[in-house]
């Protein structure tokens, strides 16, 4: 049976990325898109690289018929999307791609984000969307948070190695390079071509950056003791794409292998042969993840690189993984796209 998918915010980056995604589904059909300034327009009008499909015309949230619908994916800006959810009906299943439900704990949202949560029951019920680690979870669902994109990175080179207690939990440094695109859609002066361009630049460095909290609770969580990483994040002039750097005191080959183990079965996540390290050029336009593991000259340090695409596995390619748990449907359909190269 072919599901009915409503994309809440199909006018930014992360919408039409899961229009692109959802083109080539063989099980579901999109029934309605909103765009609250854009409500009338057509998607060929916003996104002329959609201009061959036939799809529904942008409306308001408010005009959305909900009985028609099996899920919605949430792609709204943070803090919009706490009040359109909680205001949807209670037995529609929702993907949501902003940062209001990926903190389980209503004080860390209040400390990362700078205001109260405002929809606390919801904040309560959602699941954390990285898939590879609550699939189970994810299937009996109805509201899944999808992580940040460099908090899926991160996790992804990360997370595995924690489980394995293959490293020194207090000395783990991630140096994260992101794609402009990682920003959004809305005009900010420093996302010009002419401030951009030729150049790039940390931010929310030395602990600021909103994406910590998903590292300190997912990985506190798996270690069952605080864990406080360094981050640094840096923007880079490429459209899309993450690449993390990690730094951690461990043994190469423990730490390479404990990455094979853990996915191995893994669909969308390809650890390279040791030695060999990824590239941004590797994954664009796909929902895989490159792993790869080199020692470090320093005796007893490991080097670990890891490269997603933020609009699909960072965002839309997830949230669509997620989907396809939710209502039953086979995890990677219309994700097996290949990446786009060069």
């Amino acid at each position: 049976m072919t599901k009915r998918i409503a994309i809440l915010g199909a006018s930014g980056y992360t919408g039409a990325e899961l229009v692109r995604l959802i083109a080539t589904h063989p099980a579901m059909k999109i029934v309605a898109l909103t765009g609250d300034r854009k409500a009338g327009m057509s998607m060929a009008e916003v996104f002329p690289f959609l201009a061959h499909l036939q799809l529904p015309t942008l409306q308001k949230i408010e005009d959305v018929d909900f009985s028609a619908v099996d899920l919605a994916f949430c792609a709204l800006p943070h803090a919009t999307s706490q009040a359109v959810i909680a205001a949807l009906p209670r037995d529609l299943k929702v993907v949501d791609l902003s940062a209001d439900f990926r903190l389980r704990d209503p004080a860390e949202y209040e400390k990362w984000y700078g205001k109260p949560h405002a929809a606390v029951d919801l904040q309560a019920e959602a699941v954390y969307g990285l898939t590879e680690f609550y699939r189970d979870d994810i299937r009996r669902a109805r509201l899944v948070a999808g992580t940040g994109c460099n908090a899926a990175t991160g996790q992804f080179a990360i997370r595995p190695l924690i489980e394995a207690g293959v490293i020194d939990l207090d000395n783990i440094i991630l140096d994260l390079k992101a794609g402009v695109s990682g920003a959004g859609r809305s005009l900010k002066e420093n996302l010009l071509h002419a401030e951009l361009s030729g150049g790039t630049h940390p931010y929310s460095a030395g602990g600021t950056h909103r994406h910590l909290g998903e590292f300190d609770q997912e990985f506190s969580k798996v270690a069952g003791r605080p864990v406080r990483i360094q981050f640094t994040p840096h923007l880079m002039p490429f459209n899309r794409g993450i690449l993390a750097t990690v730094y951690v005191r461990g043994d190469a080959d423990a730490v390479r292998k404990a990455l094979a183990d853990r996915y191995a079965a893994e669909p969308f996540l390809h650890v390279l042969p040791f030695g060999q390290l990824p590239s941004t050029r590797s994954i664009a336009g796909s929902n895989f993840v490159h792993l790869g593991v080199v020692g470090d000259r320093i005796e007893g340090r490991t080097i670990v690189v890891g490269a997603l695409d933020n609009l699909t596995k960072g965002s839309s390619g997830q949230a669509l993984q997620n989907a396809n748990l939710m209502l039953g449907l086979d995890e990677t359909a219309g994700l097996m796209l290949a990446p786009v190269f060069p």
